[in-house]
């Protein structure tokens, strides 16, 4: 029996790091913080472990290729209609339109990031 989520780490292929990390720092408010690792250019998004989530990084290497098809990632917002505001800063695409579910208490929308990935939002919502 699982007693937590097994999902720890995630990867974002990217295909210019300064441009990718000027978008995700912007749209999400928080820092990256740049390294080399195994020969690959990444900038890491660090777990705060006193917060929810999980930790990931922006990855560029000849394994790594950006996709619309692939998994999406689910990024929390406390404000969708912000978040998307300053997505649209970058020209960005909105691929699937921020929807609410009443019942479920969210709202998502999907949008594209600079380096030709689906990434999705989400918002807890109240009554």
């Amino acid at each position: 029996m699982i007693k937590s989520n097994p999902v720890i780490y995630f990867e974002i292929p990217v295909l210019d790091m300064d441009r990718a990390i000027h978008f995700y720092g912007s749209v999400f408010d928080f820092t990256l913080e740049r390294e080399i690792l195994d020969g690959y250019e990444m900038a890491f998004i660090y777990f705060d472990s006193d917060l929810e989530g999980i930790a990931g990084s922006l990855v560029k290497g000849d394994i790594y290729q950006p996709t619309k098809n692939g998994a999406i990632l689910y990024f929390h917002t406390n404000n969708i209609n912000e978040t998307i505001e300053r997505a649209m800063q970058f020209d960005i695409e909105i691929l699937y339109p921020k929807t609410i579910n009443k019942q479920l208490g969210y709202a998502i929308a999907e949008i594209g990031d600079t380096e030709g990935n689906r990434i999705a939002l989400k918002q807890v919502i109240t009554q």
